[in-house]
């Protein structure tokens, strides 16, 4: 037999509080026996029951467990990348506060949403760099979504060659692969058309290596003027840009890979319907044990003691006859 708890401050308290009043009961009544000279077995009677259920109560409390059985654990679970748009134009405040900071607040709800996984960051523009790789632990995951500024890459255009080439041989690569592919998915976000030339091949590669593309849109079709340090961001003729948001190759990467396109504008956020369709998708069992396992039988216990404390109510023994 094994044990939930064991007998700490409380318990002693419990006990050391019963054993008091009731020998200062059994002192009492000795005196007033012999002094009558009743017998002691009708005593005993109510003695004994009062200390076993007070026992039993006591057994109950501490959790006892016992028999023997075993208990298959699986662990079934998703790799993700998330590969965010850094470019100047995500500071655009067509969607407040702005652009990222929106896709931030979205990240956060997202890694939440799946705890159990491995999550991966990568943040681009017209170049890749790993900001976090696939982890189990969301709160360093958040602190590295928390830092995310477009200051932290090159400004000179978007590119989603690059994150998606990056995502694909992480999650391909031999230390990390499994053998199933359909549980690994790419989610891009951006908000702009992409100038890369090698964008076509890489979703080639992603489609036929059976892992699930997504990507989410953001912006809207308004559009707004893009904050800098220096004032708003001017073109080579100094006119102020306005950028807007362009699905079309956002769209055209998800249809090409069988994955499906999502959007947050001014009027829908889609980030719910994201995180659905992942979750559609199945997870791979990771690891697979048996494991012993034994219940808490505190309530066999209990009852008993319960009974007990009816039949010690309802049943009178007359210890002093007068």
């Amino acid at each position: 037999m094994t044990w939930a708890y064991s007998i700490d401050t409380f318990e002693i308290v419990l006990i050391a509080i019963f054993a008091l009043l009731y020998l200062l009961y059994v002192i009492r009544l000795l005196r007033i026996r012999a002094s009558m000279r009743t017998p002691i077995s009708k005593w005993l009677i109510k003695f004994t029951l009062r200390s076993v259920y007070f026992a039993l109560m006591m057994v109950a409390l501490l959790g006892p467990s016992f028999g023997d059985s075993t208990r298959e654990i699986k662990s079934i679970g998703k790799d993700m990348f998330i590969c965010v748009d850094l470019s100047q134009s995500m500071n655009a405040f067509d969607i407040q506060p702005t652009r990222l900071e929106k896709v931030k607040f979205e990240l956060k709800n997202i890694v939440e949403a799946f705890s159990s996984d491995r999550i991966g960051l990568i943040m681009f523009s017209n170049e890749a760099y790993m900001q976090c790789p696939l982890t189990y632990d969301n709160n360093a995951l958040n602190l590295f979504i928390q830092a995310l500024t477009t200051d932290l890459v090159p400004n000179s255009g978007t590119d989603f060659g690059p994150p998606l080439k990056m995502a694909l041989k992480k999650l391909t690569d031999e230390e990390n692969t499994v053998a199933r592919q359909k549980s690994k998915i790419i989610v891009l976000i951006s908000d702009g058309e992409d100038f890369g030339e090698e964008t076509e091949q890489i979703t080639e590669e992603i489609e036929s290596s059976g892992i699930k593309l997504f990507t989410l849109g953001v912006g809207t079709e308004r559009g707004s003027k893009i904050m800098t340090r220096r004032g708003y961001k001017k073109n080579n003729q100094g006119e102020e840009v306005v950028s807007k948001i362009n699905t079309k190759s956002l769209k055209k990467i998800a249809s090409d890979t069988g994955g499906k396109y999502f959007e947050i504008n001014d009027s829908k956020n889609d980030v719910d319907r994201l995180i659905n369709s992942i979750n559609d998708i199945e997870g791979e069992l990771r690891d697979s044990k048996q494991v012993d396992t034994k219940s808490n039988k505190y309530f066999y216990f209990l009852m008993a003691a319960l009974l007990l404390m009816l039949f010690d109510a309802l049943i009178s023994v007359k210890v002093i006859r007068i």
